[in-house]
């Protein structure tokens, strides 16, 4: 039988998932918070993702051959405990801690996978369990999955895995090699977060909100080159400010913080609230611009003379999900290709975990197309849902689905859209989305007054056709996962205002046929109407809940918002008077 992996991440208490491998085709990849209903599923196993991943294949324990976890124990011959113990030294009880019992968190991690195993029918006696270093699963996520052939750079940028934060190395011929990792405290990710925080969000969500309030802001009024260095080829972050433990924290209403009051010092008291205002906008600035600077250094120190060689990046962890730095990647005149794993953030370590796994063993992986790799419901399905319904939906089967759709999105009404298999990682890419018209004004401010209840100063995404993506931002280069933003070009800002951001960019998808058919239809037919292959995407979810996973759970979020419209499958749901037919 083709060999068979299962990957669990999880290993950090937040973003469990699984995914698997069978004969090096990933056939299968979920989160654990869409399945449960609570975001980031903090603190739980991958119980629920694994089922599905083995029911859906068909595939029984006793035919998988080895699970591979995104966690493993760090040698004390190694420099990463003495690193953390030497820079904590004003916390010594940690320092004794990761010298003396360096490996406790793995151990832990260990049984709970045990446990884990156990409910879903393993004999955890016979299974074996392959723990593959976290900085190792992300780049095997990016490098394995790339389906780059040529000698190619492999980062990782995140908040921290066991010790490392940060990882330079290169792929060639299957194989990783490492030539650089950094050690916590000194994270660039771990700093990025913990201004995170100070600016009124939580850590490992709110980046991307600094990332989008930053825009608005000026990054060269405050400068905080003072926080983190990269000199003579070491990052190192400045442990006054942030990236503190213990006493050195700040606390309000009994809750540490990532930073410290010396922090608040020097910028003013914490934010609060929804608004991007000043002096905060211009901090998010200045943090995005340091975050960019450092991470472009690093890259041309440590893996230049790769990519004047080949030209070729494959990208991973957290930091990677930080589309402004990736479009200055891509700017890279030496740079012909970059790699972002969708799903970057520590789900991915699942995926990545099990891929290197399976090269290991002999069976190199396919090239990562799409990320349709979650469950998926019929009509049938769809309907028993609707009659289950406490609401008791309007509901009607119709012929013609994108064509009828379409129009209502022309016609300047949001439309929440349910298709095919649920995405893996964190952007809705046409399986689960919430979509409008973008050349409708106003539409984007609809989505968010009555559906999305969120910040406005956060942009909306396009997806588009692959025959528009080379015109609106003008470059071929691959774009299948949301994980970069473009210029876009001037007559598109016109034509399409609703997704370009306060900066002239777009996160785009640029989408081919082969993968999702129906929503590629969409397109077209919206083209046909408004001269656009453009649709506004957004995930299908309210703010604070994870992206939608069932039709039942699509129901609930769309009784409890001001949609009108909700298409799943051939499926139309309308509330409110809106018209059926």
């Amino acid at each position: 039988m083709a060999l068979t992996i299962l990957g669990l991440s999880g290993a950090l208490t937040h973003d469990p998932s699984a995914a698997l491998y069978v004969g090096g085709k990933l056939v299968a990849a979920a989160e654990e918070e869409r399945f449960v209903r609570d975001k980031h599923a903090k603190n739980r196993m991958p119980y629920e993702a694994a089922k599905f991943c083995l029911d859906f294949a068909g595939i029984k324990p006793k035919d998988v051959n080895a699970v591979a976890i995104p966690f493993a124990p760090i040698s004390i011959m190694e420099p990463a405990r003495w690193h953390y113990a030497k820079r904590y030294w004003y916390a010594p009880d940690r320092g004794l801690d990761a010298i003396l019992t360096g490996n406790r968190r793995f151990h832990r991690y260990k049984k709970r996978i045990e446990w884990c195993l156990a409910q879903l029918g393993f004999d955890v006696r016979k299974t074996e369990i392959v723990p593959v270093e976290h900085h190792l699963a992300h780049a095997s996520s990016a490098y394995h999955c790339s389906g780059f052939t040529e000698k190619t750079a492999i980062l990782g940028i995140d908040g921290k895995g066991e010790y490392a934060t940060t990882f330079f190395g290169y792929g060639e011929n299957g194989r990783i090699h490492k030539i650089k990792e950094f050690y916590d405290p000194d994270s660039l990710g771990g700093l990025y977060g913990a201004i995170t925080e100070y600016l009124g969000f939580e850590m490992l969500d709110g980046e991307y909100k600094v990332m989008g309030m930053a825009p608005y802001g000026d990054p060269d009024k405050y400068d905080f080159s003072r926080l983190a260095k990269f000199e003579n080829g070491e990052l190192v972050v400045d442990t006054d400010y942030a990236n503190v433990i213990g006493f050195r924290r700040y606390k309000e209403n009994g809750k540490g913080y990532y930073f410290s009051p010396k922090l608040i010092d020097w910028l003013g008291p914490k934010r609060a609230g929804d608004i991007a205002d000043e002096p905060y906008i211009h901090y998010a600035a200045s943090m995005q611009k340091l975050f960019e600077d450092l991470s472009l250094k690093m890259i041309d120190h440590y893996l230049g003379d790769i990519l004047r060689d080949t030209g070729r990046l494959a990208f991973a962890g957290g930091g990677a999900l930080n589309v402004k730095l990736n479009q200055k990647i891509i700017a890279r005149p030496d740079l012909r290709e970059l790699f972002v794993q969708p799903a970057s953030g520590d789900s991915g370590t699942a995926v990545g975990a099990a891929a290197y796994v399976s090269v290991a063993r002999g069976v190199p992986v396919e090239k990562m197309e799409h990320v349709y790799l979650g469950p998926c419901y019929t009509n049938e399905d769809v309907i028993a849902a609707c009659a289950k319904h406490p609401a008791q939906p309007a509901w009607q089967k119709i012929d013609d689905m994108p064509a009828r759709i379409a129009q209502i999105l022309a016609d300047g009404n949001p439309v929440a859209w349910f298709q095919g298999r649920m995405e893996f990682g964190p952007r809705a890419l046409g399986g689960r989305s919430i979509l409008g018209c973008p050349s409708a004004a106003g539409v984007a401010d609809r989505i968010n007054e009555q559906i999305k209840f969120r910040e406005r100063w956060r942009p909306f995404c396009p997806s588009m056709l692959d025959t528009v993506g080379p015109q609106m931002l003008q470059t071929d280069h691959p774009a299948p996962f949301m994980t970069f933003t473009f210029e876009v070009a001037e007559e598109w800002k016109a034509r399409v205002p609703e997704v370009v951001h306060e900066d002239g960019t777009s996160r785009a998808q640029v989408l081919k046929r082969e993968y999702n058919p129906r929503y590629y239809e969409l397109m077209l037919e919206l083209e046909k109407l408004t001269g656009n292959g453009v649709v506004l995407n957004t995930s299908l979810n309210r703010r604070g809940e994870p992206m939608i996973c069932s039709p039942t759970d699509a129901l609930n979020m769309f009784f409890g918002s001001d949609l009108q419209y909700l298409i799943m499958e051939d499926v139309l749901v309308v509330k409110n008077g809106a018209a059926l037919g």
